[in-house]
C-alpha cells in the first residue's frame, strides 16, 4: 500500500466579501489539478451558502484514485495513464490497482485472481430471484434488484468498520457482477443459466456465461476477449461522476456495500449517464444510410435543430477523449475479425466517424468521437443487445465504485452527505380549516 497523501493548505487565500461581511477562505492544493477554495467554514462565519447546481464547481471529497484533466485529455488511475493501462494491463490488474493503490507483483496478482475466481458463484437460492421478474424486464432492473439482495445472503461481510469485511465484500462484488450480468441476459432471452468456470480468466469466463449454450462448444475469440477486457478497463472508474457520487452519498450514511453499489447501478441507468452508447445506436438507426449522413451533419450544425450527434464530444473532455483513442483500435480489430466491414449499420458508423473527424466544424469545437461511440459499435458487432450496454458499464464500473466507497469509509474526515438548498417556495403561511378553503 502506498503512503496516504492529503491536500495541503496553500499560503494564499481567496477573499469573499459582500453584504456586510468579508472572509478569507484557505486555498487547498492537491497533487494535480487546480487549487480548491475551502468553504467549509463559510456558513458558520457568514450565514451564507454557496449555490452550485449539479456540483460542477464543487469538490465533494478528497480522493487519490482517479485524476482527469479535461482540457488536456488526460485520465490517470493512481497516477498511471489510461492509455498505458488499456494497452498493457488486464482488467483484474487494473482492479487491483484501483483497490490497493499500487500495481500488483506477480504473486499478488495471482492471489487476487484466485480470490476473484473462487467468489464468482452466487448463492443458489439467488437464482430464484430471477423468476420473480417478468421475462421482458430490462436487464438493468434485474441487476439493480439482485445486487441489492446480496446483503440478504452474505451477512458475514457487512461490518463496514472491519477492514477484512470490506475486503471480502470488494472481492465478492467484482467476482459476482459478471455472473449476475450474464444471468440477467440469459433470463431475458429464455436461455438456461451458464455457471462460471474456474478454468477461465475473468473476461473469457464472462463471455462464456453470456454466449455459450448447453450442448454446443463455445469457441473463444481472442480479439473479442481483448476488446472486452479493454472496454472493462476503460470504464473501470471516472472520478466523481453521478453514479460514483451516488455510491459515496449512500455510503456516507453507513449503508452496507451491496446496497451502495445497487444505488450506483440505479444512477448509472439514467440515459444521461450510462445510456450514451445505446443512444449512439439509436442515432445511427435514425440516420439510416450512408447517403443520409450529409443531411444529418448539417442538422447537427444547425443550432435551431434539436438533432445532435451522439457519441461525439464529452462534458468533461474539451479535447480528445483518451479512452476513445484506446478503443478506436479495438473497434476496427473487432470489425475485421468478425468480417462485418460491409454490414450497413457498422459501415454507417465508420463513415460518420471519417466525415466528422475531417470536418472543421467538429474539429474547431473539439467534438471528437468519444468512448461511447466506439464501445457501442464493438458491443453490437460482438452480439450484445443494446439493453445490455449499460449492464456491461455497471459490471466494469463496480470496482471503481468499491474503491471510492472504501476510500470514503477509511477517511477520518468523512461526514454524512447533506447538501444545502436555495429555497424558493412559499413564505410561512397559516393553516386554515378545510371548511374555510
Amino acid at each position: 500500500m502506498s503512503e496516504k497523501k492529503s491536500s495541503k493548505e496553500n499560503n494564499d487565500s481567496a477573499v469573499l466579501s459582500g453584504d456586510g461581511f468579508s472572509i478569507n477562505l484557505p486555498l487547498l492544493k492537491g497533487s494535480l489539478g487546480p487549487d480548491v477554495i475551502d468553504i467549509r467554514s463559510l456558513y458558520k462565519d457568514t450565514g451564507k451558502f454557496t449555490f452550485d447546481s449539479g456540483f460542477t464547481s464543487t469538490a465533494s471529497c478528497e480522493s487519490q484514485i482517479t485524476f482527469i484533466d479535461g482540457d488536456e485529455g488526460v485520465l490517470l488511475h493512481r497516477g498511471y495513464s489510461i492509455e498505458e493501462l488499456a494497452e498493457n494491463g488486464d482488467y483484474l490488474e487494473v482492479c487491483y490497482l484501483l483497490l490497493n493503490s499500487e500495481l500488483p507483483s506477480k504473486s499478488e496478482l495471482e492471489s487476487f485472481k484466485k480470490s476473484i475466481t473462487y467468489h464468482t458463484m452466487i448463492h443458489d437460492q439467488m437464482t430464484d430471484f430471477f423468476k420473480g421478474f417478468r421475462r421482458a424486464a430490462h436487464p438493468m432492473a434485474v441487476m439493480c434488484g439482485v445486487v441489492g439482495a446480496l446483503s440478504a445472503f452474505y451477512h458475514d461481510s457487512l461490518d463496514i468498520d472491519d477492514p477484512q469485511h470490506r475486503l471480502i465484500s470488494a472481492h465478492r462484488l467484482v467476482a459476482k457482477m459478471p455472473t449476475i450480468s450474464a444471468m440477467a441476459y440469459k433470463f431475458s432471452v429464455g436461455q438456461p443459466f451458464i455457471y462460471p468456470s474456474n478454468k477461465l480468466d475473468y473476461v473469457s469466463n464472462f463471455l462464456h456465461m453470456m454466449f455459450s449454450v448447453p450442448g454446443e462448444h463455445f469457441e473463444q475469440n481472442q480479439i473479442l476477449t481483448k476488446a472486452m477486457s479493454r472496454i472493462f478497463i476503460l470504464h473501470a472508474d471516472h472520478e466523481q461522476n453521478a453514479s460514483t457520487s451516488t455510491v459515496r452519498l449512500a455510503g456516507s450514511s453507513g449503508a452496507n456495500p451491496f446496497a451502495c453499489i445497487a444505488a450506483g447501478i440505479a444512477s448509472l441507468w439514467g440515459p444521461a449517464h450510462g445510456g450514451a452508447n445505446e443512444a449512439v445506436l439509436k442515432m445511427l438507426n435514425q440516420i439510416g444510410s450512408v447517403k443520409n449522413i450529409k443531411e444529418y451533419i448539417d442538422k447537427a450544425k444547425d443550432k435551431n435543430d434539436p438533432f445532435r450527434l451522439m457519441g461525439f464530444g464529452h462534458r468533461v473532455y474539451k479535447n480528445y477523449d483518451p479512452r476513445a483513442t484506446a478503443l478506436k483500435e479495438s473497434a476496427h480489430e473487432v470489425l475485421n475479425s468478425l468480417g462485418v466491414e460491409n454490414e450497413p449499420f457498422l459501415e454507417l458508423a465508420l463513415k460518420l466517424e471519417e466525415i466528422a473527424l475531417n470536418d472543421s466544424y467538429f474539429q474547431d469545437r473539439k467534438l471528437f468521437p468519444n468512448v461511447d461511440f466506439y464501445s457501442g459499435i464493438i458491443l453490437k458487432a460482438m452480439g450484445f443487445p443494446s439493453s445490455m450496454f449499460t449492464v456491461l458499464f455497471a459490471l466494469a464500473r463496480t470496482v471503481g465504485w468499491i474503491a471510492h466507497w472504501t476510500e470514503m469509509i477509511e477517511d477520518p474526515n468523512q461526514k454524512i452527505g447533506r447538501p444545502r438548498q436555495l429555497y424558493t417556495g412559499s413564505m410561512r403561511r397559516k393553516y386554515s380549516d378545510i371548511s374555510d378553503r
